[in-house]
Parts: C-alpha cells; structure tokens; sequence
C-alpha cells in the first residue's frame, strides 16, 4: 500500500517536534565547523587548506551526517557544477563535471582510483560508493594529470576514509527508511538501509574498524505493476529497476613515530532485478486457460577492493607514502522464464558477461632537500588492468568466447614547490607514461599561490592530462544479425589542458563572529582527439569508436559563504560556455553555448536543542547541445538541441539527544518533485530514436534516519 504524501509529512513533522522537545543537550557534534580545513589531496603534506597551492574543495562528516545521503551520487547532486544523470534501466548514475562525463574525471579512494567496469577511476557509478566510513571528501577541479595521471582531465574527487578514533571503542548503528516518489511499504516498496560499524583501539598504535551496510531499494514502480503482473500490456515490471546492495569493510592501521601502515578491504554486491514488460500470455485454446510467461533477467555485480598503504619518513627527512592495490569487479547474468501465476522460474541460464581486474601502486617521496624554500617530490604509478566482456554487450557466452584484453601503463612524475617569498608559492611539475598499447604521453603542470595584502589568497593552476580510452572503446566486440558496434584498438588518448584562476577572501567582520568567505573562479578547458561512436559503413549499418571531435569551454563561478553564531548560509553560480566539434573532418558549428547554474544552502544551528536544519537548492539552467541528426533528404547535419531548466531542493532537520547516543534526521528530498525534463538535445542510438525527455528523478521523497552511536 502507498502512503499518502500528506500523512507522510505530517509523520514527520510530529516526529522531528517530539525530538526536538527532548531533554536539552550541549551541542558538541553539531557545533559550527572549523575554518582551517586540513586537505591531503595533491599535497606533499597534508596541511592546512590555506596553504595548499591547488584550490581543494572539502565536504566534511558533518555535512554527509546533515544530509543523511545514501552514497555518493547523492550526496554531490547538491554540488556546483556537478550534475547526476541516472539511468533507471540500468540502475546506474552517471555524472558530469564542467559539461564533460565521468571518463573525464577520476574517483579515488585514500588517493587509490575505484575500479568499475570500464576502467580504473574513471567512470565510475557514484551509486556504489558508500558514505559510513568516510571522513571527508576532497574534490580539485582542473586538471590533475601530473599527480593523478590519465582521466583526470575536468578534476578528481579524493575519498578520505576514517583511519582512528579518540574513544577505545565505538559502535555506530542506524536505520533509515526512505520513501521512493510516494511509495512505501516495509518490504517491496521504498527504501531501507540497515548498518552496523565497530571501532576499536586495541593498543595506543593499533586501531581497527569493521562495518557492514544493506541497502534495499524497491524500484520505483510509477504506472508499472511489478513481477507479478501477468497482462501483456507494456506495464509489468518498474520503471526504475529494484536493487540490493551489499557492502562489507573492515580496516587495521598501525601509527608509530615515524611510520604509519594499513590495509583495507572493502566488498561490495549488488543485485538488479529486471523484470520484462513483455508478458507471453501462453494461452490454451482448447481448455480457454493461459499459463502467461515472460523472460526475466538478475544482474550480479561483485567488487572487491584490497588496499595497503604505508607513509613514513626515510632518514629522518625524506616523508614516503607507498599503496599497493588489488581491485577486481565482475557482473553476472541470470535469465530464465517465470511463470508469473506459479511463482516458479524455468529454464535458467547464468553466466559472468564482464571481468576487471587491477594491480595498481602508487608512490610518493617528498622533502628530498633539507630546506624550507624548495621541497621535490618524486613518484611513480602502476596500473596492470585486464579483463573481458563489455556492458553494451551483455550475453550469456561459453568461457571460450571471453578474449581477455590486457592495458598496462607505467607512470613517472616529479614536481617541485618553491617558496619564493612568505606570500609566493610556485610548483611546475611533469609526467611521463609508458604503455603496452599507446605511444609515451608526456604531460605538464604549473601552479602557483599568491597572498595579497589584507589576505586575499590568488591561485593559478594551468595543467594538462589525457583521457585513455576505455575499454569498451578499444575493445568492444557486438556483431549479430542486428548490430555491428566495435570498438578500435588504434585509438589515441585524448589530450585536454586546463586553466583555472581562483581568488579567494576570508573576513571576520566583527567581535561577535560574523565570517564571510568569497570565492571568484575562471575557467578553461580544452580537449583536442576526443573519441565519438560513428558510422563506418551504411549498408550494412556499422558503427566503430574514432577519434574525430573536439571540446572548448570557458567558465566563470563564485562560491561565498556567510555565518554568523547559529546561522551559515552560501550561494554559489557558474556561467559555462561550450564549443563542442562533432566532426573535425567535415563542416561543423562551434559556437559556444551557454549554461547557467546556482546552488545554495541554509543552515542554522540551534545549540539548546543539539540541533540542526538545512536547505539544499540547486538550479541547472537551460542547456543547448549540438547534436548530429539525419534531414529528410538523408544528409547528416548539426543542430541545436535544447534540455530544459530544473531545480532541486533538499530539506533536513538533525537531532542529538540523551548524550548524544541517538542522532536522529528527517527530511524530505527533491521537495520540488521533479521527474523529467524536456528534451532535444540527444541524437538516437544505434537504432532508437533520441529521446525526448531526460530523466532525473523519481518525485518527492521522505525520509527519517535513526542512529545510535556507543563511545566506550
């Protein structure tokens, strides 16, 4: 049964009042953040954020706890210049950064990339990071290939995962249950997310944590009826698939004086229930019965992540920071009939449609000279990726068809900072990468820091990276009697350079505490080979990966932020132009289109009461896109497509009560109730028609988050 969104709210309004009227508290937890962040991402030393020469980003625990986000995705779609796109058939997300897809940016996790099933860091499925254990999370925007090598072209995000505890032990625990739209049942509808983590210092230099998390998400069913559904009538099944994830992580960490040490594991399951809209009604005219059939289909997917990591100082000098990684992830396929009215399924048939496996290393020496002036940073990278399978062609094949495909490459870098003055910083840097299947690919950076008078802080960040092509692009193989799509192992990396300029001010306008922070950016981004599926044959119809377009875009945000006592409020707005190429060997329009982007957040802080609420908006302006369509007459031409604006708007409200054992947080997302948007901004597939509308969500939603937190 569905619950009615009025009684909903009203559920939990008289929740969040009752909370709020308990026994009062000292705010500890909830208290205003520190302003000296310290950052870790692209530094020698993790340090203060003042003194980094790369502008970095932070989102700390306080601001993951207030927004109660179910994993990544969630968590930055309130996030300027970042957009979420899900894909309901498929149950993934994907993201873009400064108009560019995930293959331009890079997800790592304590600065080790997040295998997924297209590579190593890259396009990675922000669905399936999970929060429980993070600290904070780091995000540089521009690119970042001399320290973080291919891919991290628009930027990279840094998951800074918790490490100690200043209790001897912990146990954290919580339930949250989430409405999907206006749906909500205790077992097929909604959402409902169980974890459980324990902490513990076993000595003063030992530390270990273990934690598990299930998170069930019904589906959203819209004007879909479900499995057990037996008309053919197009409305069995969801619109947006029901998933199961699963995710267990445990980690030891030894600290002594000089040298540190690690090892983290982290497993992780999910399985997608996909349930055929079409229903074979099986019908008996002889007896005027019906047995109705339809063919279903289970996705498995597996990963496991195993990461050691040691830092430490060589010589009383030289600070060392070496991890060494094994990540493989795998997707299986199971396919049988069900007989719908006998709940019995036939004919199964299961098998393992795509394999990655990863060795990755990373290292780092830093302070190689003994002066306060100059520091020198030298380093290396691994990346040992094999694997088989593509998620564009999913079936059900003997071991003898998996050909696996090996890309290897083997990155050095240095970098050096000088300290010019007390307010001049200036770091040029440089890498080089080797690889089994691409030429060398050189690449440069130089960044420098400067601080004005009255504190005003400048950065300059110009560097360059490159985008390796993915798997599917190189090696994608789907050749039946309706589709002929191969990928192209004699593609070339894509080359992008960025620039971006920051100026940033901190005022503490008077004794009593009002702060203000203001931050103006611009930016530049450019990528010259970019790879575009094309035609390559018209008859029969054949598409193959080339690199053939181009991608310009210049930019211009602010970020500010303004708190005083119990109140924090910040407004944020991008302007962005793009110039995408479709086809630099034929005629072509690269006129700059425009987007424009705002986000804000209203907080407000209420000590008495050990609480807190927030207000998250975020508007994606209109976007236009060229894009490639075929006239009447047959001939290919570009023309502008439009994507309409859309808004979103969060609302939280957190309570800490009975000494901060319980921690309690309602609130309800995508207050706006957006759904889709108008569009024609997409050309069609390899035979679908474009579409014309982008989903994005599934409505309003409803949630409450009970935590219990134990601290021995």
């Amino acid at each position: 049964m569905s619950l009615n969104k009025n009684n909903i709210l009203l559920f939990l309004i008289l929740l969040s009042s009752t909370v709020l009227s308990a026994q009062h508290q000292t705010a500890d937890s909830l208290s205003i953040e520190a302003l000296d962040e310290v950052v870790i991402t692209g530094q020698y030393n993790a340090q203060s954020a003042v003194q980094s020469v790369f502008e970095v980003k932070v989102i700390n625990r306080n601001t993951i706890e207030q927004q109660a986000a179910n994993n990544l995705a969630d968590l930055l779609n309130q996030t300027l210049n970042i957009n979420i796109l899900p894909n309901a058939s498929t149950g993934k997300s994907g993201v873009s950064l400064f108009g560019l897809d995930s293959q331009y940016f890079k997800v790592l996790i304590d600065n080790v990339p997040v295998i997924n099933e297209e590579g190593v860091g890259n396009n990675t499925d922000l669905t399936l990071i999970n929060l429980d254990d993070i600290q904070q999370i780091e995000i540089i925007e521009g690119s970042m290939g001399v320290q973080y090598g291919s891919n991290a072209v628009s930027g990279i995000i840094n998951i800074i995962t918790k490490k100690s505890s200043a209790y001897k032990t912990q146990v954290k625990a919580y339930l949250q249950e989430e409405t999907v739209g206006d749906e909500y049942e205790w077992f097929e509808k909604g959402r409902h997310i169980q974890s459980l983590q324990i902490n513990h210092n076993f000595t003063d230099k030992i530390y270990g944590t273990i934690g598990y998390t299930r998170n069930d998400f019904g589906g959203y069913w819209g004007d879909k009826n479900g499995e057990h559904y037996d008309n053919n009538d197009g409305l069995r099944g969801h619109e947006w698939l029901p998933k199961l994830q699963q995710n267990a992580k445990a980690l030891l960490n030894y600290k002594g004086e000089h040298f540190n040490i690690f090892y983290k594991f982290d497993y992780f399951n999910e399985h997608i229930e996909k349930y055929n809209t079409s229903v074979d009604l099986n019908t008996n005219p002889a007896t005027e019965t019906s047995d109705p059939v339809a063919l279903d289909e289970m996705y498995t997917n597996n990963r496991y992540y195993h990461h050691i990591n040691s830092t430490g100082l060589i010589s009383n000098q030289v600070n060392y920071d070496v991890s060494v990684s094994y990540q493989s992830q795998t997707k299986d396929i199971e396919q049988y009939q069900y007989r719908i009215r006998e709940d019995e399924e036939l004919n199964n048939k299961e098998g393992e449609y795509l394999s990655r496996k990863a060795f990755f290393s990373r290292g780092t020496f830093s302070n190689l000279l003994d002066s306060e002036t100059v520091g020198i940073q030298l380093g290396y990278e691994i990346t040992n990726e094999k694997g088989y399978g593509s998620p564009l062609a999913i079936t059900i094949n003997p071991e003898d068809n998996k050909v696996e495909q090996k890309l290897n490459s083997y990155d050095l870098f240095a970098s050096s900072e000088f300290k010019l003055s007390e307010v001049f910083s200036l770091r040029p840097g440089a890498r080089i990468s080797f690889s089994n299947l691409f030429d060398n690919q050189y690449v440069f950076s130089l960044s420098s820091k400067y601080i004005f008078k009255n504190n005003y802080e400048f950065r300059a960040i110009i560097g360059s990276a490159n985008r390796t092509p993915n798997y599917d692009e190189l090696f994608t193989y789907f050749v039946d009697v309706n589709h002929n799509l191969q990928g192209n192992p004699e593609l070339n990396p894509e080359k992008g350079v960025s620039a971006f300029l920051h100026l940033k001010k901190q005022f503490k306008l008077n004794a009593d505490g009002l702060i203000m922070k203001n931050k103006i950016s611009a930016s530049y981004l450019d990528i010259a080979d970019r790879i575009e599926l094309i035609i390559v044959e018209q008859n029969p119809l054949s598409y193959q990966y080339n690199n053939i377009d181009a991608y310009t875009s210049f930019g211009f945000f602010s970020e500010n932020s303004l708190q005083y006592k119990r109140i924090k409020a910040q407004l944020g707005f991008s302007v962005l132009g793009i110039s995408k190429t479709l086809d630099t060997s034929t005629d072509h329009n690269n006129d700059f289109l425009y987007n424009l982007q705002l986000n804000s957040t209203l907080s407000y802080n209420v000590p008495e009461w050990n609480s807190s609420f927030a207000l998250y908006y975020k508007h994606v302006g209109k976007q236009d896109q060229f894009v490639e369509k075929t006239n009447d007459a047959g001939d290919t031409e570009y023309v502008k497509g439009t994507t309409d604006a859309y808004s979103w708007l969060d609302l939280t409200a957190r309570k800490k009560c009975f000494n901060n054992a319980f921690d309690v947080t309602v609130g309800v997302r995508n207050l706006l109730n957006v759904n889709s948007v108008n569009t024609t901004a997409f050309s069609g597939g390899t035979h679908d028609g474009p579409p014309s509308s982008l989903l994005l969500g599934y409505g309003r939603s409803y949630f409450i988050k009970l935590a219990y937190n134990l601290n021995i």
